[in-house]
């Protein structure tokens, strides 16, 4: 049996997704990317868990539960097209978001759970961002400023719950959402 794994992270409102998409639609034949996320699959990682075992599952939902009901919604601005990786051959191509620190609270308490109940966890500093596209496959290098040059997305979108999302890695789209968990209303 192949082992899948599972993140906890930022659902993006479906009409983001499809501007998201409009706008990559517009640019991916001028930027050679190996790889092109579905736009179903995009989100923000919170926690990147790995492999979960099956008895671990409902342990995990119960801890997430409960920092879902300590944080109230809010709502969360696009900005810029940014990357990970070297600059002329980058790993990820990505769209960020505007510093909001209800959104930090919330990953600083989903990765204090998870880690409380036995979670190695990734160590560098949270950057909140939707990855749009891996491994730049161009003869030339990449220039990020040809691309930042281009109009971008501008949105606000509500973030009322995180989700445990499972992976399978043989699908498209490939994250398959698992469990919901609504902020609470009731901290507003």
């Amino acid at each position: 049996m192949k082992k899948t794994h599972y993140f906890i992270a930022v659902p993006i409102a479906d009409e983001v997704k499809k501007q998201i998409a409009d706008w990559k639609e517009g640019i991916a034949a001028a930027f050679p990317f190996r790889t092109w996320v579905h736009q179903q699959d995009y989100h923000i990682t919170l926690a990147f868990l790995g492999y979960v075992p099956p008895a671990k599952i409902e342990e995990l939902c119960q801890m997430i539960r409960q920092v879902a009901k300590r944080h109230a919604p809010f709502a969360l601005s696009l900005s810029e097209i940014q990357m990970f990786g070297n600059r002329t051959a980058p790993r990820i191509l990505w769209q960020g978001v505007e510093k909001e620190e209800k959104l930090f609270a919330l990953q600083r308490d989903v990765y204090a759970a998870c880690t409380a109940i036995g979670f190695s966890l990734e160590k560098r500093p949270f950057t909140p961002h939707i990855t749009i596209a891996r491994k730049w496959q161009g003869n030339e290098g990449f220039q990020l400023r040809d691309l930042q040059m281009k109009p971008r997305v501008s949105a606000t979108f509500p973030v009322g719950q995180i989700v445990l999302y499972q992976t399978h890695l043989d699908r498209t789209p490939k994250y398959e959402a698992l469990a919901l968990f609504p902020l609470s209303k009731d901290n507003v």
